[in-house]
Parts: structure tokens; C-alpha cells; sequence
């Protein structure tokens, strides 16, 4: 581990954070609000809540090594977008599809949460990048 991995994984673990909060408990708050039978109450939820910090850690760390794995000698935007686009593809689109096929989500939910989550793992990824410009593998 070095001093752009660790920054790194805190900057994208911060991002991460408040971009989810930002997607689910605000600009789907209302749409979750209307089949509350399918989500936890807040009061169920809050013990749970260093869960969902400790799933971010872990996504955070994740992502940024993997794309420290992968940098290469091209400009350092254009890369992080297109690693932040094929990781939303392996994780985002897919998970929210299976989501939709076994739980009774509204369509129009299911593909709010792929465009939002999406979006946003697009940014961290340029995010990833930003935090790596200037670094090449071999």
C-alpha cells in the first residue's frame, strides 16, 4: 500500500458515501417511501448502519485497487470513466436487474437506481483516476 492507494480509498470511500446517500435517501426517498413492505424502517436500519459503512470500506478499497492494477500510460480522465463505466455494467446494471426479477420493485425504480448508482460509479471511477494521474504500470 502506498500514500495514492490509501488517499484513494478514503477519497472514493467518502464520495461513495455521500453519493449514496444523495441517490437512495434522497432522490429515491419517495419512490422507496411507496412500497415500504420491501425496505427496512429507519428505526430497523440505524443498528445496522456500521454495516453499511463497513460495505462501503470494503467497495472503496476494492475499486481503487483494482484500478490501480490496471493504469495505464492514457489520459487519466477518459480512463477512470471508462473503468468507472465497465465496473457499473459488472455491478450496478446487473444487480439491479436480478433485484427487479425477484423483488416486486416498480420499473421505473429499478431503472432510477441503475441511471443514479451508475452515474455515480462513473464518477468514482474518475475519481480513482484523478487520485492515480501521472502513475503508469508496464
Amino acid at each position: 500500500m502506498n500514500k495514492k492507494f490509501l488517499l484513494g480509498w478514503l477519497v472514493v470511500f467518502v464520495v461513495w458515501m455521500l453519493g449514496s446517500f444523495l441517490v437512495h435517501a434522497v432522490l429515491l426517498s419517495a419512490d422507496y417511501m411507496k412500497t415500504p413492505q420491501l425496505y427496512r424502517t429507519e428505526a430497523d436500519a440505524g443498528p445496522l448502519f456500521p454495516l453499511m459503512i463497513l460495505a462501503h470500506v470494503v467497495l472503496a478499497g476494492a475499486f481503487v485497487w483494482i484500478y490501480s492494477r490496471g493504469v495505464e500510460a492514457k489520459p487519466w480522465l477518459a480512463q477512470g470513466l471508462r473503468f468507472g463505466f465497465v465496473v457499473a455494467l459488472l455491478t450496478t446494471v446487473p444487480t439491479y436487474t436480478i433485484y427487479f426479477v425477484v423483488q416486486p420493485v416498480p420499473g421505473m425504480v429499478a431503472v432510477k437506481q441503475i441511471v443514479f448508482d451508475g452515474l455515480l460509479t462513473i464518477l468514482l471511477g474518475a475519481i480513482a483516476a484523478f487520485c492515480y494521474r501521472g502513475a503508469r504500470t508496464a
